[in-house]
């Protein structure tokens, strides 16, 4: 009975969250990288799925992942129609996001995208944030937000936000975090040290 027992927990199970995560990452890296700032690799997107932007600019507390396969940003374009363009609305919202921010330039930025089922999209995000473990989810919350609209700016403004200053809607929100303070959650964020 021992031996029997030892083989069926040998058995591979393609269905464990660690098999979908490998399954996943595997198919996503071989998706091509392409430009933020180029609109011809804009155009070519989509259908909703998951994407992930990467830096290859020469900000100092962005050097552990400069110009790698690491990505800064992991995010979803979602939407119950498969022919809606949910992923390029997204991507081009973050183009626009990143060319206000005075502190970075677009032109440093790739993207890596892939149109997914919607049912499997959200559960692919995870994935995705899971395994690559990026900065702009996990420590610095907020590039992903969006204008809260007219009368309605009475929060406060996101650690992105505090680090990269630009976006106009964001300076209208309460300035209650330091720049500094910033950088330290992006360095301790890469430090092997740090809380990452």
């Amino acid at each position: 009975m021992p031996a029997v027992q030892a083989m069926k927990a040998a058995l591979y199970d393609p269905l464990t969250y660690d098999n979908l995560v490998r399954g996943l990452i595997v198919y996503f890296e071989q998706q091509k990288q392409a430009n933020l700032h180029r609109s011809s690799d804009l155009d070519s997107v989509a259908g909703p799925g998951v994407y992930s932007l990467y830096y290859a600019g020469d900000l100092e507390f962005y050097s552990p992942i400069n110009d790698s396969d690491r990505p800064v940003y992991v995010g979803k374009g979602a939407t119950p129609n498969p022919d809606a363009p949910a992923l390029r609305r997204r991507l081009v919202e973050h183009s626009k996001s990143i060319a206000q921010a005075a502190s970075l330039d677009w032109s440093h930025f790739h993207f890596r995208h892939l149109a997914v089922v919607p049912v499997w999209i959200t559960l692919a995000e995870r994935f995705l944030i899971d395994h690559y473990r990026p900065a702009w989810n996990l420590r610095l919350d907020g590039f992903g937000a969006h204008d809260l609209g007219r009368g309605r700016h009475q929060g406060e403004r996101s650690w992105w936000d505090t680090l990269h200053p630009g976006r106009t809607w964001a300076e209208r929100l309460h300035d209650k975090k330091r720049k500094s303070e910033a950088k330290t959650r992006m360095q301790g964020f890469f430090n092997p040290r740090g809380e990452s």
